[in-house]
């Protein structure tokens, strides 16, 4: 059953100059594995993490290091999520995360769906 969805697009360019503007961002967004990726790829993370708050309801706290965007030997993109991020996943019922990143014409897409059931009492 699905429990939420999300979708988010950034600018790459626009957000390249956010990181230029507020290097602390980076840290702030991103797991140290990440941080050492191009701006392309940081923005593709980001739309996915922004897609992945959106499917469980844009939680009040949740840390952004808390949510990991990996990626397997084929490059097929995986969500990982532990600490504020779980918790409210796991509030949600999210069993599995379905996860789909495009790059094209200076944008980067992504779009998430959150697997599970619904839990007792949250309807």
């Amino acid at each position: 059953m699905i429990v939420g969805i999300g979708v988010d697009v950034v600018d790459i360019e626009r957000f390249r100059k956010q990181l230029e503007r507020t290097p602390a961002l980076l840290e702030r967004l991103f797991v140290p594995s990440e941080r050492l990726l191009n701006t392309r790829s940081l923005a593709a993370r980001f739309a996915a993490k922004e897609a992945i708050a959106k499917a469980i309801g844009a939680p009040v706290g949740m840390n952004w290091q808390h949510c990991t965007i990996d990626v397997d030997a084929a490059g097929a993109p995986s969500v990982v999520v532990d600490g504020t991020v779980a918790d409210a996943a796991r509030a949600r019922g999210v069993e599995t995360w379905h996860l789909s990143i495009s790059h094209d014409g200076g944008l980067a897409t992504a779009m998430v769906v959150a697997e599970g059931h619904t839990p007792p009492g949250t309807r």
